[in-house]
């Protein structure tokens, strides 16, 4: 079973809707006995930062994720705001986030070379691979994916970045380390590119 965490976000049932599609058991809960007995967890969503640290926090999800799931070496896999609660910290809300992956999130410029810079970020844009990963087999290097953010990950370790993409600058949009993965971009909303990749993390040997 794969447990997809309940914090009080949307886009959860998106989720649970595509791996159903791909054939995948899985269950939404806030629970976190539920979550510690899966066989993988995925923590998708939409939000703040800090909000998004209040609601882990105020139902024990927050050390549950870190302890019973990421460190206890349980495939894990973050979308979108669960790629960047994995940091240190959030410049938005000023949020102290999971401490999973060293690094910190920032926000997009509002201009470059002098021309503004609309964000957030919303619609389609290319993620090139920046090395290997199971992740992405059978995903073709610069496929487009679904992005909507105003915000991004600065791994403080290069190696943990296996996609960048480009919004007025070069940026992180898809991590791995060890059994932690995620990406910026929202793999329920990217069509078949984004559904093979759900479904690798799904039968992923770790």
């Amino acid at each position: 079973m794969i447990a997809i965490v309940d914090y009080k976000a949307g886009n959860l049932t998106s989720v649970a809707r595509a791996l159903e599609y791909l054939g995948h058991p899985c269950e939404i809960t806030d629970r976190p006995e539920k979550v510690r007995s899966a066989e993988r967890v995925i923590l998708p969503g939409v939000g703040a930062a800090g909000a998004t640290m209040d609601n882990l926090r105020a139902l024990g999800l927050d050390r549950c994720l870190v302890e019973d799931v990421a460190r206890a070496g349980k495939p894990f896999l973050g979308i979108c705001i669960g790629i960047q609660i994995l940091f240190d910290a959030s410049e938005e809300n000023d949020a102290r986030c999971l401490g999973l992956v060293a690094g910190r999130v920032v926000r997009f410029p509002g201009s470059v070379d002098g021309r503004p810079l609309k964000v957030p970020q919303i619609g389609w844009n290319r993620v090139h691979q920046a090395r290997p990963h199971p992740l992405f087999d059978g995903v073709p290097d610069t496929t487009h994916f679904y992005f909507v953010n105003s915000y991004y990950p600065v791994p403080a370790d290069s190696s943990a970045v296996i996609g960048t993409s480009d919004y007025g600058v070069r940026f992180t949009a898809a991590i791995a380390k060890d059994n932690i993965l995620a990406t910026q971009f929202h793999l329920e909303k990217s069509g078949a590119a984004g559904l093979r990749m759900l479904d690798n993390f799904c039968r992923m040997k770790f």
